[in-house]
């Protein structure tokens, strides 16, 4: 089978690989479409994201769908042929932020294509897949681009869930790429009266309107955008931080009403902190990592037509274009999210 391998920096191959037989309660998955994340394009533009670095060749991927091609011994309710929404979450269950409910901060976590760890986890861009059958949430009613959409719906879920409750509640989203215009779409969902968009891409605003940002602001065209919101101690209830950008965290925090809630999103590196604002507005701040349980929740939205992320699906090449793929998906004049298809 081929793989999508990244070695360092700019020297992504498509490799052959052994195909795995699924063992008891995996199953095999001939992989339909897999997107290309954020912590992808670090990795093939950058060999890595702060300290995290390559250290050996790595299979890339974690948003993807597929059909099962092949059931490992003891599987229930699923069967050949399915279209399922692969989760990357596999947590130990074993440790002990598994067994207080926390699996997203599993020890042991191997979350696909990550480099965390050494040996690196291998990560899920391949035509042919083994996954527990626990991963795969049946899809559907679904395309199986939106299917791969499910991971990155998932982590905005999570971080709505970290933000609190959203009934009712004036929201500002930094960074409209596809985490932050997901997250205007679980904000609204999750009930929040007015949401702002910021960015510095027209392009990006333009997506983020799409899916259903009540106003935009243009920071690339006005720096001070956002600064009329921070009169009278500010406006907003909760700041989703999407960019990993010092600026728009700063400027976000200004713009929050006392006791409002920061969410942090963006993994930009390690930032300054205007601490002395937090403290006199009481300020919540709230880091977002991954997901785990919110995963059958997004797939659930989308089946359900409460969710609709086909606006931000841009392009779609095959596995033997994956370079250009990556390419194109690294442009964010030109795509928001870029997907490949292995069959």
């Amino acid at each position: 089978m081929k793989s999508i391998v990244i070695h360092s920096a700019k020297d992504l191959r498509i490799e052959d690989n052994a195909v795995e037989a699924p063992g008891p309660g995996e199953v095999e998955i001939r992989l339909a479409v897999g997107g290309i994340c954020g912590s992808d394009l670090h990795y093939y533009n950058h060999g890595g994201f702060g300290t995290v670095r390559l250290k050996e060749p790595m299979i890339l991927g974690h948003e993807v769908s597929g059909h099962v091609a092949v059931l490992g011994e003891g599987v229930s309710g699923l069967a050949v042929g399915d279209l399922v929404a692969v989760s990357p979450s596999r947590p130990c269950g074993a440790c002990d932020y598994c067994l207080k409910g926390l699996p997203n901060h599993c020890f042991n976590m191997r979350f696909y294509g990550s480099a965390m760890p050494f040996p690196h986890i291998q990560g899920a861009f391949r035509e042919r897949l083994v996954a527990k059958a626990s991963q795969c949430v049946k899809a559907e009613g679904l395309s199986a681009g939106e299917a791969a959409m499910a991971e990155p719906l998932s982590v905005t879920l999570h971080a709505t869930r970290r933000a609190g409750e959203m009934l009712g509640k004036r929201v500002l989203i930094t960074g409209c790429g596809p985490i932050g215009t997901l997250s205007i779409l679980a904000a609204r969902r999750a009930g929040a009266s007015e949401i702002v968009a910021a960015d510095l891409s027209d392009r990006a605003l333009g997506f983020a309107r799409a899916v259903g940002a009540d106003r935009t602001i243009d920071l690339s065209e006005d720096r001070d955008g956002l600064v009329p919101f921070s009169q009278n101690k500010g406006t907003f209830d909760v700041l989703y931080e999407c960019s990993g950008a010092q600026a728009a965290l700063a400027a976000g925090i200004q713009a929050l009403r006392s006791r409002g809630t920061i969410v942090q999103l963006g993994l930009g590196g390690d930032m300054s902190l205007p601490m002395m604002v937090i403290t006199a507005k009481e300020l919540d701040l709230r880091g977002s990592f991954r997901f785990h349980e919110e995963f059958a929740t997004a797939v659930a939205l989308m089946q359900g037509g409460l969710i609709d992320v086909k606006p931000l699906i841009t392009h779609m090449l095959p596995l033997s274009d994956a370079l250009k793929a990556f390419e194109i998906a690294s442009d964010k004049g030109q795509s928001m999210k870029t997907q490949i298809a292995f069959s």
